[in-house]
């Protein structure tokens, strides 16, 4: 599926965290979202952007959003990749598989990231580095592809503090 433009809503889904607590879109409707799509927990690249995310997350909840990671590792690789990385984020498990074990990420696909990658002259599929700004009502504010990590939280924060939206309460499910 193609990647969700900016004014279209976006879909609704529902996922698992690292403590095996369900995650639904559409029951956050009411305030701000921002959605980054990672690659793989524990590696370099994704410890930084998520630590630079989890670092900002007051500043992001004072300016009207939650933040919330998806990647397709399930949700032991995820409670692991909390821990590990001291995060304080919500970390979503997009792990479906198929029958014969391959990675089919139907949430990643919903939202258009899941994408054809090559390496070392291999092609393979693989989740595309991208950040969704969804607002209240699940419409997509603005949307980051490419995404390069350094300074990437920050100009979204920036995005969402431009958004003027309400200030959100504290997640009531801590990362622990």
């Amino acid at each position: 599926m193609p990647l969700i433009d900016p004014g279209k809503k976006a879909p609704d889904f529902t996922l698992l965290d690292q403590h095996d607590e369900a995650f639904k879109l559409s029951e956050h409707e009411d305030k701000g979202i921002v959605l980054f799509f990672y690659p793989k927990d524990c590696t370099s690249g994704c410890t930084l952007e998520a630590q630079d995310f989890s670092a900002l997350l007051k500043d992001f909840r004072k300016a009207g959003a939650e933040v919330v990671g998806i990647s397709i590792l399930g949700t032991k690789s995820k409670k692991k990749f909390v821990k590990d990385a001291g995060l304080k984020l919500r970390m979503l498990a997009d792990d479906h598989e198929t029958d014969d074990k391959k990675p089919d990420p139907k949430v990643a696909q919903k939202y258009g990231v899941w994408t054809e990658k090559s390496m070392y002259g291999k092609t393979y599929m693989g989740l595309a580095r991208t950040t969704y700004f969804i607002g209240p009502g699940r419409k997509v504010v603005q949307r980051w592809d490419g995404v390069k990590v350094p300074d990437h939280a920050g100009q979204v924060l920036e995005a969402v503090r431009a958004a003027g939206l309400k200030a959100v309460a504290s997640d009531p499910r801590p990362s622990r």
